[in-house]
Order: C-alpha cells, then sequence, then structure tokens
C-alpha cells in the first residue's frame, strides 16, 4: 500500500483478513465500518459505525432503523439510506421464504417468522392478509393497510373484496405491534370478530390472526380465539 495512502485503508483490508478468518471475532462497529465502507470506500467510516451504535443503541436497531433517520449520523446520505432499504428488503424477503405463493400453510409460527422478518422492526404498524385456497395453498400474501405507530384502518369489507378478487376462501390476518407485546387489544379482538363476520357470509374462513412483535407472535387460533 502506498505510503501516503489513507491511515484506514490499511486498518480496513486487516478487517476483511479477520473477516474472512474469524468473522465472530469482530467487533458490532466493525461490522457496520465494513458494511459503510462498501458504500464510502473514501471515507474513515470507523467513527459512523460508532457513532450508529451510541445513537440507536445496538446493532439490530442500527440495522432497522428506519433508512431515513440515518442523516441524524453526519455523512450517511442517500447513497447509505439506500443500502440500509436494500439490506432490510433482503432480510424480510429471506424470512418470507415459508410464506410464498403455493406454500402450504400448516403451522401459525411459519407465517409469524415471515412476518417477524417483514413487520416485527417496523415502527408504524401494518397490515397484512395471507390468501390461501381451498387446500390452505397461499395464492398472495399482501399488505392491506399501513398505519401510525399505534393505529391501522382496517375495512373487514375491503379485506373481503380482496379475497373475492383473488378466488381465496381461506384467510390469515397478520400485523405488527411496533415497541410493544404480541398480546391483542381489545381492538384487535373486535376487529377479528368483525372480519370473521364480513367474510363468513361470502364463504371465506379466517384462519387465524398472529401478531408480531420483532421477537415474539400471538396466534388467535393456538389460543383458541377463532
Amino acid at each position: 500500500m502506498h505510503k501516503n495512502a489513507p491511515h484506514y485503508l490499511g486498518h480496513r483490508q486487516r478487517l476483511r483478513e479477520r473477516l474472512e478468518n474469524n468473522p465472530r471475532g469482530l467487533a458490532d462497529y466493525e461490522l457496520l465500518e465494513l458494511m459503510l465502507a462498501m458504500v464510502l470506500p473514501r471515507r474513515d467510516t470507523k467513527p459512523m459505525a460508532k457513532e450508529l451504535l451510541d445513537r440507536f443503541g445496538s446493532l439490530k436497531d442500527a440495522c432497522f432503523v428506519r433508512p431515513s433517520q440515518l442523516d441524524m449520523v453526519k455523512g450517511l446520505g442517500p447513497a447509505v439510506q439506500a443500502q440500509w432499504a436494500l439490506l432490510q428488503e433482503l432480510y424480510a424477503r429471506l424470512g418470507e421464504a415459508g410464506a410464498r405463493r403455493g406454500q402450504t400453510v400448516s403451522a401459525p409460527d411459519t407465517l409469524a417468522k415471515a412476518a417477524m422478518a417483514r413487520l416485527g422492526h417496523k415502527d408504524t404498524e401494518e397490515f397484512w392478509t395471507v390468501f390461501m385456497d381451498t387446500k390452505n395453498r397461499i395464492i398472495a400474501w399482501e399488505r392491506m393497510s399501513k398505519g401510525t405507530t399505534n393505529a391501522t384502518a382496517i375495512f373487514p369489507r375491503e379485506i373481503a373484496a380482496a379475497a373475492l378478487r383473488l378466488e381465496a376462501t381461506n384467510i390469515i390476518l397478520v400485523h405488527n405491534h411496533p415497541g410493544g407485546g404480541s398480546e391483542p387489544s381489545s381492538e384487535d379482538i373486535r376487529l377479528t370478530a368483525k372480519v370473521a363476520e364480513a367474510c363468513a357470509s361470502l364463504d371465506i374462513n379466517v384462519r387465524d390472526h398472529i401478531i408480531v412483535t420483532d421477537h415474539d407472535y400471538y396466534s388467535f387460533n393456538e389460543f383458541g380465539r377463532l
């Protein structure tokens, strides 16, 4: 390496060698440092990585922060925000492996894992529906609504209409609880009953309602509420 090369280039090369030989030996900030360097190769990313951890509290929280919030750290502009959005989408899609079209839903934990990957880290509430055929094979897994930090406007008729459009006979409701536990609220219970009632008149069965956080889930079916 040229003697006048920036000091962080040698450090970065040593990090890459350690990553190859012993990835678990890298500190959390060093992983972030290397990830940032992919987008900012001509910047010393070590201070930025440490600030990310200081500001957001943990590696997990730093990785799942809303990309637009990255501008709170000096030097993390649109390119890094795009990388964060890409990484989060990759994580969500890998986690959704059990919720792909044609997959048969046989247990709530499969969908729960998919929902946790897609929704568990979100800071706003989202409501999704899994539409299935008579054999519980997935036809579609769609977002119905995106709300605020504690509420989502869901209309039972819209869910029923979507089920008819997709020719689904069974559905599973899914939503997240940002920053809270997975236990259903009284509104969650009322909403589930309303959707089940609207769908029953059309011979569409609500098989479950799964509520997720970033580490836990609640299944109405498992607890005998459906």
